[in-house]
């Protein structure tokens, strides 16, 4: 599957690759293109627009596209609730809604200052969530939630 969204990613934006490459198409392409090329882009390369506004993979009220993505693939992975919680506490209004959305939205900002571009943001921060995703995975196998 090819994917396409806005250029300059911060958290959405890499953990929707991130959840999509890991639980959905390990082989899925990600294209990154300034926000008004997006849909055009879509429609020319047979891609799935998400992250934008208007789109199936898109924030919708409270949740944002990693909720979108999580919903529409039905990703029922142990752990994946609190995951989905981190990441839409570090991009959403809902600023802290787990105490580690803090830190994801820092090290996201962080990422944008050391790589260079949207592909190597991606391939330096997917084992950051990796790590993540286990931390969730592990308080899930202890708590009993998921």
């Amino acid at each position: 599957m090819k994917f396409v969204t806005r250029e300059n990613v911060k958290v959405d934006r890499v953990a929707c690759p991130w959840l999509i490459t890991r639980f959905v198409d390990p082989a899925a392409e990600f294209l990154f293109v300034p926000a008004s090329d997006v849909t055009a882009v879509a429609t020319r390369e047979g891609a799935v627009a998400f992250d934008v506004p208007g789109v199936e993979l898109g924030h919708h009220g409270a949740l944002c596209s990693f909720d979108a993505v999580v919903a529409k693939f039905g990703v029922t992975a142990p752990g994946m609730d609190r995951m989905a919680r981190i990441v839409r506490g570090a991009d959403t209004e809902a600023r802290g809604l787990e105490p580690e959305s803090f830190g994801l939205e820092a090290m996201a900002e962080g990422f944008r200052s050391v790589a260079a571009t949207d592909q190597e943001r991606l391939r330096l921060e997917f084992p950051m969530y990796d790590a993540l995703y286990a931390w969730c995975k592990a308080r899930a196998a202890t708590s009993g939630a998921a």
